[in-house]
């Protein structure tokens, strides 16, 4: 599977890769690491029952009106995807931009120390990748893409297309986690917070740390610095070494 280009002209005003690098690394992911246990669905919230998924998934497919599927992957679906793709491109959209805004307490997160996930939230400039689904199986592919990023109907309500350009014209895209509203939903927390939860917080599936570091570096793999990201990747490295008392032995 071919990479977009990588120079696109109309997208200059970013920050330019450089010759800097990441100051999250392997190592300091390491020590953000720990054994947790899955305590299981949220008791306040209903998981979404088989027959809705169903539902939702079939309503997405015939949304879909026969075009090429799109999904706009702007956090774990770039490292981690869940559906057969046959292809990728860069991709712009304005009105949104990545947030780490969603309080989680398991998956990366625990009840004794919650952590926070990315979503869209509204406003700014979002670079990611849009990748085609393989025209077979679309719709068991919607539907696996649901039992990964939808936990309750609630959740259904973040699901949206958008309008994503790309250097061979725009898509329309599907996109997960784009507006979250509700009590586990932060607002504007500074920089400087949130590194601080990213890099405590851990769960049954990892850590947040590990979870930034993965975007991050896929991102730069493609050629995409995303500002808040590439500043919060060094804080959360500043912080894992106040933490374990880490000197310049660490990478």
């Amino acid at each position: 599977m071919q990479k977009a280009a990588q120079t696109i002209s109309v997208w200059q005003d970013e920050v330019p890769l450089g010759a800097s690098k990441m100051e999250l690394t392997d190592e300091l992911v390491s020590f953000s690491l720990r054994a947790e246990v899955d305590p299981g669905p949220d008791p306040r919230r209903r998981p979404i029952s088989d027959s809705e998924v169903e539902a939702l998934a079939e309503r997405l497919h015939r949304e879909a009106e026969g075009d090429a599927l799109w999904i706009f992957a702007y956090g774990s679906l770039i490292w981690k995807p869940d559906f057969d793709a046959v292809e990728s491109r860069i991709g712009a959209v304005t009105g949104w931009h990545r947030s780490f805004c969603l309080e989680i307490a398991r998956w990366r997160g625990s009840q004794t120390q919650p952590g926070l996930m990315l979503a869209l939230k509204r406003g700014g400039y979002c670079k990611a990748i849009v990748f085609r689904l393989a025209d077979h199986d679309r719709l068991g592919q919607i539907r696996r893409m649901l039992r990964r990023e939808v936990g309750s109907l609630e959740d259904a309500a973040t699901i949206r297309w958008i309008r994503v350009q790309t250097t061979q014209g725009p898509v329309r895209a599907l996109v997960f986690w784009a507006d979250p509203k509700g009590e586990r939903v932060t607002s504007k927390l500074p920089l400087e917070t949130v590194a601080r939860v990213l890099a405590r917080a851990c769960g049954h599936m990892g850590s947040c740390a590990e979870y930034l570091y993965l975007t991050v570096k896929h991102l730069e793999e493609w050629g995409i610095r995303d500002r808040n990201l590439w500043q919060l990747q060094k804080l959360v490295a500043d912080e894992i070494r106040a933490i374990h008392k880490l000197d310049g032995a660490v990478p």
